[in-house]
């Protein structure tokens, strides 16, 4: 095991960051705070484990994150997680779009890279979202590839999204052939957010689609947060960057849900 480095800090201070990187991040992983704390990875691990015992954080794969079930960061904050892995994450699904069909892409930092390399792709699409972010994105795609159709409804400045029963009433007014959502959360029992207006808003656009594809960093793993949005056989694809732990990869399998492993950086 390597040993501590000289000046490195002891448990109670390690503890006390941890806890700290918590209250403004959801979740923390155990590569980048034994980086910071100059410790090998089995150190930080045993920190989580015994501040999990105590209640005060969730253990996840790879990390820790709150225990809070009903706390969010607001999207400007995500959208500084996990970057490099999200954009493997969306340039993956946005592969998996064929030339012509039609998707519907909810609101989030994670689905607003699949539009980014949807766009790249320049393939003709038609895209319903309520993802103002993504909205701009694909509009911009070369030679107008791309249709958008952005959906009605209250605009959300934190989250740069659209909700409300007039959203959910235009979605189902159509028929796609894959809808591509995000998620707070995934465990065992299926996806879950926080919010429950975007719960609402990825159901309509999963109801009105054959496939149906999550697209979730490794650091959602194990986040059972305060709305499931569906099922785990509600979905029919899994899009993350890093194999699920044994007990959910066994759940997805049963399940039926296809996961595809985004590719590491070249």
């Amino acid at each position: 095991m390597p040993r501590r480095t000289d000046g490195a800090p002891a448990k109670a201070q390690r503890h006390r960051s941890i806890l700290a990187a918590l209250s403004t991040d959801p979740t923390v992983r155990i590569s980048a705070l034994a980086t910071e704390f100059g410790v090998s990875a089995e150190t930080v691990r045993r920190d989580i484990e015994e501040l999990s015992r105590q209640g005060a954080v969730r253990r996840t794969y790879g990390g820790a994150s709150v225990v809070q079930a009903a706390l969010q960061p607001e999207l400007s904050s995500r959208e500084r997680m996990a970057v490099a892995e999200r954009a493997r994450i969306g340039a993956a699904a946005a592969a998996l779009v064929e030339p012509g069909q039609a998707v519907m892409l909810d609101a989030g930092s994670t689905t607003t890279h699949f539009a980014r390399a949807l766009a790249a792709r320049g393939i003709a699409a038609t895209v319903l979202t309520n993802n103002l972010n993504a909205a701009a994105e694909l509009a911009a795609a070369p030679g107008g590839a791309v249709r958008v159709l952005l959906c009605p409804g209250e605009v959300s400045a934190a989250e740069r999204g659209v909700y409300g029963s007039e959203t959910e009433a235009f979605l189902r007014r159509f028929n796609a052939d894959l809808a591509v959502i995000g998620a707070s959360g995934l465990t065992e029992e299926g996806p879950c957010e926080v919010i429950s207006r975007a719960a609402w808003v990825k159901r309509a656009m999963l109801d009105r689609a054959p496939r149906r594809m999550l697209l979730a960093d490794s650091g959602k793993f194990g986040r059972g947060l305060l709305e499931r949005v569906c099922p785990l056989d509600g979905l029919t694809d899994l899009v993350t960057e890093a194999e699920p732990p044994a007990g959910l990869a066994a759940a997805l399998g049963r399940a039926a849900v296809v996961v595809s492993l985004a590719g590491g950086p070249t």
